[in-house]
Formats: C-alpha cells, structure tokens, sequence
C-alpha cells in the first residue's frame, strides 16, 4: 500500500474518531481549553511535554475505544454479556486514562492560577 494511501486512510480514521460519537468531541474541546490554558497561564516546556503526553493518552485510548465498540457491534449486534464486559474494560481504559491526565492538569495548572490569585 502506498504512503499516500495509508496516511488517507489514517486521515480518514481520524475524521469518523471526530464526528463519531460526543464523547470525541467533548475530548477534542478538552484539548482547546487545556492548551489555550497553558498559553494564558504561560507553561514551561517541560510542562507543555507533560500536558501533550496526557492529551496523547485521552485521545488514543478514546480512539481505541471507539473502534473496539464499533469492532465489537459488528461481531455481535444483539445484547451479550461478554460483549459489554469488553466494552466496560475499554471505557475503564479510557478513564484510567482520564483521571491520570487530570491529575498531570492539577499539578501543572494549581500552582499557576493559585500564583494569579495571590
């Protein structure tokens, strides 16, 4: 396959991740404000790693996500049992990951807005 034929299909992998599900999209809004945050609140570099790490975690996790549930849809249109335990899993994921970035966010970003208020 091709290299411009892969980076299309990825491209297009990325588009339904967006327009797929709310979740997606309330992610992605996450991600505006935490970097519009970090340039307001003008973050070091070694912060600026941190906060991409833990975007970059949200988002591909949530991607995985995503296409294991539409994966596992697919295989199994009716209610199973097995089925919405490896859904459950995959969300767990996706909220390790959540609550991890979340506490990277709170250690970058406390200090700061507490050094504005004082």
């Amino acid at each position: 396959m091709s290299l411009k034929k892969t980076f299309g299909n990825a491209l297009r992998g990325l588009w339904l991740y967006i327009s797929g599900e709310t979740n997606n999209r309330i992610h992605l809004s996450a991600v505006v404000l935490v970097i519009a945050a970090g340039i307001i609140l003008n973050i070091n570099r070694v912060e600026w790693l941190f906060l991409v790490v833990a975007i970059g975690l949200v988002l591909t996790s949530e991607a995985f996500n995503f296409s294991l549930e539409k994966l596992c849809d697919e295989v199994q249109s009716a209610y199973s049992e097995r089925i919405r335990i490896v859904k459950d899993i995959s969300a767990g994921a996706v909220l390790i990951a959540a609550i991890i970035s979340a506490v990277i966010g709170l250690i970058i970003f406390v200090p700061k807005v507490i050094g504005l208020l004082f």
